[in-house]
């Protein structure tokens, strides 16, 4: 397997394996950026938490931005869209849970971090962290779990009224469960069950968008160790804040014209993509990306001979879209490894990244 696969599989496990719910990615950032100081960059962190870094200037691949260049909302005047400077976005922070309540057994309600549905996180381990830095764990069930006890068990519908985590402590009153240190804000995480398989395919929660983080890094890499410098200068901004809408809609440089969001690509019923492939979106939820940079991307992955697959995404935004939103004047694009059962167990394939990384070597040359 490629050295560069590689390298993107073993980031993308250490980084799954680093709790970063949206709101709570601190640990995860500063992991980023450790590794990005190690290939010889100089990243930064933004206000808002996430690493940003630029990976190539147009003539050297190294250094940042200049001091005096405004982090504010793109006047590209008459730079060329084609030629100005293009920022990769891929976010760390991921879904998770808020404990919002304790009831009078000691059990704790959660509010979501994003769209973690409660029917996915049936039964999964999770941790709960406190605002004083203890760690505990837990399982998220169904009130009443137990099958042999609960009549109606299967026909109750899944919801966070009806769900709550139960401890592992001993654990039978509220009083118990404020002994512990533990209140409302705290930050619970799920358990991502990270695995690789033989034939190539790679399970995990938030796959969303961590695979493509390591996909971001294993580009710089390549840049790096290979002494190459593409015309355009190339920002890359890990965000934070993603899966709560507003990743993006900070932090990009003024010299911008093009926004290139590296995030899962959709897998489901009526979608061509499949987890083997590079997803290009033409279009999600907030409208059509721009029209000349998916054909262009589309023309890149024909030209490297590419699997790939063009799709319309039903139920989705991205960094680029927040970026648009916040009022930057860019061209943007959308493109990922296939993932299937998003928000879920999610599942891609070394071949899906494999292209995604092909895909972006190709566009950016």
């Amino acid at each position: 397997m490629n050295d560069y696969i590689t390298y993107i599989l073993e980031q993308t496990q250490n980084l799954l394996a680093i709790d970063s719910p949206t709101g709570f990615t601190q640990r995860a950032a500063e992991y980023v950026m450790e590794e990005y100081r190690k290939m010889g960059y100089e990243p930064r962190l933004t206000n808002k938490g996430g690493v940003f870094v630029c990976i190539n200037d147009g003539a050297t691949a190294k250094g940042n931005p200049s001091q005096n260049q405004a982090v504010t909302p793109a006047d590209s005047g008459a730079v060329s869209p084609e030629t100005g400077a293009i920022m990769l976005q891929a976010h760390m922070d991921t879904l998770g849970a808020m404990v919002c309540g304790i009831s009078d057994k000691g059990r704790l309600s959660l509010s979501p971090l994003g769209g973690m549905s409660p029917n996915n996180g049936e039964t999964e381990n999770c941790r709960i962290y406190t605002r004083d830095g203890r760690v505990y764990s837990g399982v998220f069930q169904l009130k009443n779990a137990s099958v042999h006890v609960n009549g109606k068990y299967n026909e109750t519908a899944r919801s966070y009224e009806a769900m709550e985590v139960v401890l592992d402590e001993i654990v039978e009153k509220k009083e118990d469960a404020l002994a512990l240190g533990i209140l409302p804000g705290d930050v619970v995480c799920f358990d991502p069950r990270t695995v690789i398989t033989e034939s190539g395919y790679i399970k995990s929660r938030f796959l969303d968008d961590k695979l493509s983080v390591g996909i971001l890094l294993g580009y710089a890499r390549y840049l790096k160790e290979n002494n190459l410098s593409p015309s355009r200068k190339i920002y890359q901004h890990i965000t934070v804040f993603e899966e709560v809408g507003h990743g993006g809609s900070a932090s990009v440089p003024a010299d911008v014209t093009e926004l290139l969001a590296v995030d899962m690509g959709c897998v489901g019923d009526g979608l061509f993509c499949k987890e083997i492939q590079v997803s290009i979106c033409a279009k999600d939820s907030h409208g059509p990306y721009h029209y000349d940079v998916v054909s262009a991307l589309i023309r890149a992955a024909q030209s490297a001979k590419l699997d790939y697959a063009v799709d319309v995404y039903p139920h989705y935004g991205s960094d680029a879209d927040a970026s648009l939103r916040a009022g930057y004047d860019c061209r943007h694009g959308l493109i990922g490894s296939g993932v299937y059962a998003s928000h879920g167990y999610e599942r891609s394939h070394k071949k899906g990244v494999e292209n995604t990384f092909g895909l972006l070597k190709a566009y950016l040359q």
